[in-house]
This record gives C-alpha cells, structure tokens and sequence, in this order.
C-alpha cells in the first residue's frame, strides 16, 4: 500500500511506552503527528489492530510494516517515522515513556557501526535488494515526500 501526507508532521516523537515498543518491535515508536485530512492513502488499504479500547494501529496487511497509530475520535494520527520515504526530513522534537526507556538507549552513539553490506560474506545484500517485495523509497527532497507502507 502507499499513502501520501498533505501537511508535514508537527510535534515529531519518540515514544519509549512498552505498547509502542511492542507495536513496532523494536525499543521505540518514532511518531509524526498529522492532521487525518492530511492522509491519504492512495494506492491498497490499510490493516487495523484494535491495540486497547481507545487505540487502533493501522499496519500494511502485505508486507507487515506498522503505519499509524490512531485514537480514532481524534481528529488527528500518528504517521511511523519508519514508514516514510525520507524519515530524515522529520526529526524528533521530544520524547515521551521515558519511564520504559531502555537504559542502553542513550549509549547508542558510542557504538561500533558499519554500512549495510559490509561483511556480506554470503552476497545476502544484493539478493534481498533485488527481490525486496517492500516498496521503494522515493528519492526527493521536496515536501510533501512520498510515502509507503
């Protein structure tokens, strides 16, 4: 599926609640906040998992990817950063479940790190590249950037 965003997000987070954490499968959400007039999905639907009585999580029924987290009377919803084609052009502003923060979290700059293809010993890399059933990100600097699920 892939959607759009009319608007770019405002009041970009990090959350570190242990829902978050398991909603994502990983040791934190990265959420962009927009208007829900300002989604559109324009190709597929998507998939929802009601997460508590007052939240859903809409996810890609295809490949699995987590896409949004709504309280549905809300008149806005949170965008996965993980989601976007360019993540990079919406940094965090504040974090929030602080309290579930994985004590390694702020160690993470201080560790050893290499590209993806390094020590591709088995040519792993370049196989999953060319049979990547994910979409593609769209390479561009302009907002609004495209978006995937």
């Amino acid at each position: 599926m892939r959607f759009a965003l009319d608007a770019r997000p405002e009041n970009v987070h990090v959350c570190h609640c242990r829902m978050c954490q398991k909603a994502v499968g990983g040791p934190f959400a990265t959420i962009c906040p927009v208007p829900k007039a300002a989604f559109r999905v324009t190709r597929g639907a998507i998939a929802w998992f009601a997460s508590s009585a007052l939240a859903r999580r809409g996810f890609c029924r295809d490949c699995g990817t987590p896409l949004i987290f709504d309280y549905p009377e809300d008149d806005g919803l949170g965008v996965m950063a993980g989601a976007l084609d360019r993540p990079d052009l919406v940094p965090p502003v504040v974090q929030y479940g602080t309290e579930s923060r994985l004590p390694w979290f702020g160690h993470l700059p201080d560790l050893p790190g290499s590209p993806t293809d390094a020590d591709d010993e088995r040519g792993y890399i370049p196989r999953i590249a060319a049979t990547n059933r994910q979409h593609p990100d769209h390479d561009t600097a302009d907002w609004p950037p495209a978006h995937r699920g």
